[in-house]
């Protein structure tokens, strides 16, 4: 067991969750200590993927971690320097958007947000419909930013949906090794 203590955060993408859990899964075997974050909106909301409550359940199952779910809850992240490093998976466009414009408004922004106010690594693995519309702005500007990395990611459905990324969640320990030395995982694109 790694001593290292990561805070593993899921947004809104409910569609990827069952490619995350094994990330989280792998990750909580490998480090002592694994938190538990979920937006407001995943905290609450049922959908195909799954019950709000089973996803709950099956996090804390995991991480033997009760869920972060407000942003009460995630503030002490940065005062009491909680985490090592914070894992952001899925992570939408809508909360790409966000961390790129310094808006704090969720569980996850304000978790990034403390965070990062101890220049510590914060891991993001994309997941939206406009990362090459939209969004590429925004993911510019994280891939510039110091302390933020990425999983490495790629087009999910170039003919279908051309303008989609998500990350290659299987990659996300070695994400968090990486991340831990100050470097950024490579190569950063994948390729289908």
């Amino acid at each position: 067991m790694k001593k290292a203590s990561v805070g593993f955060a899921f947004c809104g993408s409910y569609c990827t969750y069952d490619q995350v859990f094994p990330a989280l899964q792998k990750t909580a075997e490998q480090y002592e200590t694994v938190l538990p974050i979920v937006s407001e909106h995943s905290a609450e909301t049922d959908t195909r993927f799954g019950t709000a409550k089973e996803l709950l359940e099956k996090l804390e199952a995991i991480t033997g971690h009760h869920v972060l779910k407000t942003i009460p809850d995630v503030e002490p992240i940065g005062p009491q320097k909680l985490l090592d490093v914070l894992v952001i998976a899925p992570c939408t466009g809508n909360t790409v958007a966000k961390i790129a414009s310094a808006i704090v408004d969720t569980s996850v922004t304000m978790a990034a947000k403390a965070h990062l106010r101890n220049g510590r690594p914060v891991i993001i693995a994309i997941s939206t419909n406009d990362g090459l519309s939209a969004n590429a702005q925004n993911i510019g500007a994280l891939l510039a930013r110091k302390n933020i990395y990425f999983v490495p990611f790629r087009q999910d459905d170039p003919i279908g949906k051309p303008t989609s990324l998500v990350a290659d969640m299987d990659l996300i320990p070695d994400t968090i090794e990486a991340a831990l030395q100050g470097k950024q995982l490579q190569p950063l694109l994948k390729t289908i």
